[in-house]
């Protein structure tokens, strides 16, 4: 297959049915409605199952179901729809059980506005739900990157038994690029003994579950999880730098924004002003190390988010007070433009010529 054109949220659909997801539960809500009505489409073409739940509540509560099953499963919201299944996150965390989980993010908070935000790093990141947890996820830039990092997403939830967040945005659900989906010979098995499949003569029947009222005992689920989390720092951090070699200032963004981003640290070079920029691919493992690297050597870091400041936190711990940590955003589904962005540098550097 060449490069086709297509929407960000039919790229999502479509990438995972390449990783090989056959089931699909979810609820239509802007701007992510797409994605449902392509898998509702797309699925039964390759076998799968297409179910369109009562609630977002509903859906996540399938999506369980199913996992238990052991096959590759996906649900997908936006921003408020996403916050209703937060608890059904946490069971599946406490259950280990691989899910991906897409949240397509819009103004907030409350019912807010369809425009595109980045205002739900806290939930994703800092775990929205209940008990000691964290979630992978994922911030693809482009709809090219969402091919590559949907698979991912399967691949490291099937790794480590755990649901993966894939986090875009209005804009990145509703542009439309030219994508390549390549062909995966093979989907990538992991083994699956624990799953629920009835008696195959595999051991006898299995539970899952992520109840236990001894209190020692889910300690002890709890420390083991931690080990899980800790691997997961040490081998799923994803992230790109540019130009920060020589860099005087670094710009920090993720998603869409690091693309307008881009633009004004190329600016700013041509303004003679020495920028770079870190953009963080994975929120949760936060990539340190690049800033660790660099924070000897920076007059200052400069988080652009479209939020009123929640990575800036991330930025800070990682900075770890070595230099000065500024913040510009946007928030409500104003996206931030170059110029702005470039007026921000311009300050922070103190007097170069606009």
């Amino acid at each position: 297959m060449g490069k086709v054109l297509m929407k960000g949220n039919e790229v999502i659909a479509e990438a995972a049915v390449h990783a090989g997801c056959k089931y699909f539960f979810g609820y239509p809500i802007t701007p992510q409605s797409e994605l449902v009505a392509y898998m509702a489409r797309r699925l039964p073409e390759v076998g799968g199952l297409f179910l369109q739940a009562e609630s977002e509540i509903a859906a996540i509560n399938m999506v369980y179901g199913a996992a238990s099953a052991g096959v590759r499963v996906m649900t997908s919201s936006s921003s408020p729809g996403f916050s209703l299944k937060q608890e059904g996150i946490s069971y599946l965390i406490g259950s280990e059980l691989p899910a991906v989980v897409v949240n397509i993010a819009r103004g907030g908070p409350g019912l807010g506005n369809i425009q595109p935000a980045q205002s739900d790093y806290f939930q994703v990141t800092k775990g929205g739900g209940h008990g000691d947890y964290n979630i992978p996820v994922l911030a693809p830039a482009s709809l090219q990157e969402i091919v590559d990092l949907t698979l991912e997403a399967f691949d490291i939830a099937d790794k480590y038994r755990t649901p993966v967040i894939l986090l875009g945005d209005g804009m990145l659900g509703q542009m439309m690029e030219p994508v390549e989906f390549g062909e995966r010979s093979v989907v990538r098995e992991y083994e699956k003994n624990w799953a629920t499949t009835g008696s195959r003569g595999d051991g006898g029947p299995k539970t899952i579950s992520s109840l236990d009222l001894d209190a020692v005992t889910l300690e002890r689920r709890n420390w083991n999880l931690q080990r899980k989390f800790a691997l997961m720092k040490e081998n799923e951090v994803r992230y790109e730098t540019f130009m920060i070699e020589d860099a005087d200032y670094i710009m920090v963004a993720f998603g869409t924004v690091a693309r307008i981003t881009m633009n004004a640290v190329n600016r700013a070079r041509e303004a003679g002003v020495k920028v770079g920029l870190i953009r963080p691919i994975s929120l949760w493992p936060f990539p340190e190390r690049p800033f660790i690297e660099t924070r000897d050597q920076v007059k200052a870091y400069i988080s652009i988010e479209m939020s009123a400041g929640q990575m800036v936190e991330d930025v800070r711990l990682a900075v770890n007070g070595h230099a000065p940590v500024d913040f510009f955003g946007r928030t409500g589904g104003v996206v931030p433009t170059q110029d702005e962005i470039f007026e921000k540098i311009v300050t922070v550097a103190g007097g170069v010529s606009v």
